[in-house]
């Protein structure tokens, strides 16, 4: 019987011509967020790509160059010098710490455009190549970009509760509804049909158009956690869907939607950063100005401390010699002590900004569509998770770069053009997939969860539904 409900509201369902203006405008939403996403992933790809040739032509000239300033046949400035350590570590011979973008990065953006996804990394402090971000249109940033995971979102549910806000009513005000059900049939499975027809239709076209998105952002989904992450989204947008049917089901929810998907998370994004305020960039970038102009007054004892706790890296002098400090010895010791100075403002802020993640991975739940779009971005490889394993990442290289090159600004030694080859290298290395699968987990657990609280006394509510009146 319910396949032979199924078959007939299939009929109908196709036959009304707003199902098919419905799903033009989703598949056109979908396609146009499809197209987006991949082309903000090509854009990416083609970004970290003239990265990596520009540092590849620049370390291959310089280990060309070495030899014929060594033989006296080519000149530089001293501060382009690529022999001298200061020099080649904090820019002739910097190197980039990139991560590039997720296998399925194409079906949403999050935040991506937000955070840096390529560093300079040098021999200067942190903050030099931390806060050197690219210029971008605030507004462009304010608004975010119309992605896949935005049309999951907002449009989805809205599509759904066009189709489904009238399943019963619409029955009951034509006079089919006593009709249909003086046959052996119950008011709860007609609507489970009408819900299985609809909630498939929409299922398979936004489903459908994900995937052509995923192919068009050219991913590899035979790398490691391609395949499963992708299955994980499928299901997240199937629970999500799932509950806003349960909703139109049990109450006109055009309403709900507002609250659930615009009041709700504005509100608790207001109330994250008033329990959580991070510091100011004003207040980091005078806390760096205060501490290296006083690091620079200093400049000779804090290197004289320096070289006293690193005796290995002091210079071989001879007998009775006094010579002055150079410049670039003196800005190993200030470097150094600008961080020791800044860390408390970094490591405020670092708490804070982590009390906020804490704070809206608890309060997430009241809303679906705020554990949606977690798990979502999250999978897709554009969430604060990821980017905060890079920051550490890229933070463990800039500790290797400057270990490699200190010791040598402080013995004044000359770099080789075999040492090139030796320097340090930046891997970007991928979350492990059972932290990712952890945060899938709690959510598909949530939307499962809030999908039974409405949908259980739903469609407990169609025994006492009337039919006639």
């Amino acid at each position: 019987m319910l396949a032979q409900l199924i078959k007939v509201e299939w009929r109908q369902l196709s036959a009304d011509r707003s199902t098919l203006a419905a799903a033009l405008l989703l598949g056109a939403a979908i396609a146009y967020g499809a197209y987006n996403g991949a082309q903000w992933v090509r854009f990416q790809n083609t970004t970290l790509a003239a990265a990596q040739a520009e540092e590849t032509q620049r370390l291959a000239a310089i280990r060309s160059d070495i030899p014929k300033l060594a033989a006296g046949e080519k000149k530089v400035p001293p501060h382009l010098d690529p022999r001298s350590p200061a020099a080649f570590g904090r820019g002739v011979g910097a190197r980039y710490a990139v991560m590039p973008p997720a296998p399925l990065a194409a079906l949403a953006i999050g935040q991506s455009d937000l955070y840096p996804y390529y560093f300079k990394v040098s021999t200067g402090s942190k903050q030099t190549f931390l806060q050197n971000d690219e210029i971008e249109n605030p507004t462009h940033l304010l608004a975010g970009r119309f992605d896949l995971a935005f049309v999951i979102l907002y449009l989805f549910p809205l599509v759904i509760l066009a189709l489904s806000y009238n399943l019963v009513s619409a029955e009951k005000e034509s006079g089919t509804l006593a009709m249909t059900l003086s046959q052996p049939v119950r008011l709860r499975k007609l609507v489970l049909a009408k819900v299985a027809v609809r909630g498939t239709f929409l299922a398979a076209l936004a489903l459908g158009l994900s995937i052509i998105g995923v192919a068009l952002g050219g991913a590899d989904l035979s790398a490691g956690g391609a395949g499963l992450h992708l299955l994980f989204w499928v299901a997240i947008v199937i629970l999500y869907g799932a509950f806003w049917f349960a909703l139109a089901v049990a109450v006109n929810a055009l309403g709900v939607w507002l609250v659930l998907v615009i009041v709700v998370p504005s509100f608790m994004n207001v109330a994250v950063k008033s329990a959580y305020p991070v510091p100011s960039r004003v207040e980091l970038i005078q806390a760096i100005r205060v501490a290296g102009d006083a690091a620079t007054r200093e400049g000779s004892l804090l290197l004289a401390r320096y070289l006293e706790d690193h005796p290995e890296m002091a210079p071989a002098a001879a007998p009775g010699s006094a010579a002055p400090p150079d410049f670039y010895a003196l800005n190993v010791a200030v470097t150094e002590q600008v961080e020791r100075k800044v860390q408390p403002v970094l490591d405020h802020f670092d708490r804070q900004v982590a009390n906020q993640q804490a704070m809206i991975d608890r309060l997430r739940f009241l809303s679906p569509a705020i554990v949606a779009q977690s798990a979502l971005n999250d999978l897709a490889g554009s969430s604060a998770h990821r980017y905060q394993h890079f920051l550490a990442q890229a933070d463990t290289f800039h500790r290797e770069w400057r270990a490699f090159f200190n010791p040598r600004i402080l013995r004044k030694a000359k770099l080789s053009a075999e040492e090139v080859g030796e320097l340090p290298q930046f891997r970007f290395q991928e979350e492990p997939d059972g932290a990712v699968t952890g945060r899938f987990v709690v959510a598909f657990a949530g939307l499962l969860a809030a999908v039974g609280l409405v949908a259980i006394p739903g469609l407990a509510a169609l025994r006492s539904y009337p039919v006639a009146g």
